[in-house]
């Protein structure tokens, strides 16, 4: 009897958690979404106009925000409409890995495989055995070791496709690898990448969207709804309103997490927030801390070229997407990203922090103006021994000594771009920040 009822009350429990956490999903044939209130979330008027004025006046075409799957915010730019296509950059990257997933629990192929199964032999410029090492996971994982500082990083051609490591042992932002992914899935499945996005995901969610040839890339483009619907279908594990669609657990786990611990930050063509270092594109730098330090720690993202955002955060059940322009003084994604979690974090009403203050128990190390072109300043609440200025290739360009906890110092002599600022601290911490210089 006692038995009884305690099943019969955990099933109430776990039906009440089920139906507390139960997402909406738009119909697949029309262009309609159910809204949920902005002030539902207590979410102040006047600090959704600040948002989108940021986005605004930072080159920003469209913006949706959703939770439990209905939209929040949706907020189109200049000419910019609903059904506009636009190029979703390096974020599409997480389409691919997602049918590669298809193509796995089809039994197409086994991401263990030898990439060479596919491309053929000699796709690289590598020797046989180097080439034998190089597998689909290693291009999905950015660890395919071959040499991302040849004068074109896009070109899939074998003469560009050179040996810098083994495969696995050494992670570099490199797109021909990636790129090359499209022409193993259309071996191993015989349909063009195009039909086989349109059997296998476009239609069954309601997507639209091409992958587009534009030089050695192939870039997707769809519109910002449509980005939408994807990330609503991995934010309830590759399920849409009850149609399992990726049913290999396996592998959808695998891409959502650490897939390597060269870069923990990286899984299968996403990047994740949360964990305890980073690499970024063009550099071998290690960083401290998350990717995003602003957003949610379970954040995974796609992140494109240009500020193309799709951002997933499960402990919210929020889907985040921006598609535009690259700001003029902020030409790094991942920057601009943190960025809008500023203001999203903001918009509560009750919220006092205020996107201007910056606290330094909270920030240990602050460095100011970002972007800079003249003078910058730090400040930290321990004394700072040390500061060096690194350039993308992680090289000194210029070192500071300040002993003490305020200092100033010129980067006017420095070129514009791409710069980070480590600080070493009296109590022994190190930190990193990036810096624009203008």
């Amino acid at each position: 009897m006692y038995k009884k009822l305690y099943t019969f009350f955990v099933a109430i429990i776990v039906s009440s958690y089920v139906d507390g956490q139960s997402l909406y999903f738009p119909p697949t044939v029309e262009n309609i979404w159910d809204t949920l209130s902005p002030q539902s979330l207590n979410w102040c008027p006047t600090k959704i106009d600040s948002l989108y004025a940021y986005l605004d006046n930072n080159n920003t075409k469209a913006f949706i925000v959703l939770k439990d799957g209905k939209i929040v915010l949706e907020k189109y730019f200049g000419t910019h409409t609903q059904t506009t296509p636009w190029q979703w950059a390096s974020a599409g990257k997480t389409i691919t890995s997602f049918l590669v997933g298809i193509a796995q629990q089809e039994n197409e192929l086994t991401i263990s495989d030898a990439s060479s199964n596919y491309l053929g032999q000699d796709w690289t410029s590598c020797t046989p055995a180097q080439e034998e090492q190089i597998t689909i996971r290693h291009q999905l994982t950015m660890t395919s070791g071959l040499n991302d500082g040849v004068p074109d990083h896009f070109c899939t051609l074998d003469t560009c496709l050179l040996y810098e490591a083994d495969a696995g042992i050494r992670w570099a932002y490199h797109n021909a690898p990636y790129t090359l992914l499209g022409e193993v899935l259309e071996s191993a499945t015989g349909m063009t990448i195009n039909s086989y996005a349109t059997q296998k995901l476009k239609n069954p969610i309601g997507m639209t969207g091409l992958f587009v040839p534009i030089g050695y890339n192939n870039v997707f483009f769809s519109n910002a709804r449509s980005m939408a619907r994807f990330g609503l279908l991995m934010l309830n594990k590759g399920n849409w309103n009850g149609t399992q669609i990726m049913t290999d657990t396996a592998y959808f786990n695998q891409m959502i997490n650490s897939s390597q611990t060269l870069n923990p930050a990286y899984g299968y063509l996403w990047w994740l927030n949360g964990k305890s270092s980073y690499l970024l594109p063009g550099t071998q730098f290690e960083f401290n801390g998350f990717v995003n330090p602003h957003a949610p720690a379970d954040m995974y993202a796609g992140i494109g070229m240009g500020g193309q955002f799709l951002n997933v955060i499960p402990s919210q059940n929020l889907v985040l997407v921006r598609m535009g322009e690259e700001p003029e003084n902020l030409n790094v994604p991942h920057l601009m990203n943190d960025e809008i979690w500023k203001y999203i974090n903001d918009l509560d009403c009750n919220s006092t922090t205020g996107l201007n203050e910056q606290s330094l128990e909270n920030n240990f190390v602050r460095v100011f103006p970002n972007p800079s072109n003249e003078i910058l300043h730090i400040q930290s609440n321990s004394i700072i021994l040390k500061v060096e200025l690194l350039n993308l290739h992680g090289q000194r360009v210029k070192t500071e000594h300040p002993q003490q906890k305020e200092w100033s110092f010129s980067v006017s002599e420095l070129p514009n771009g791409f710069y980070f600022v480590k600080t070493r601290l009296y109590n022994g911490d190190t930190q990193i920040e990036k810096l624009i210089k203008e």
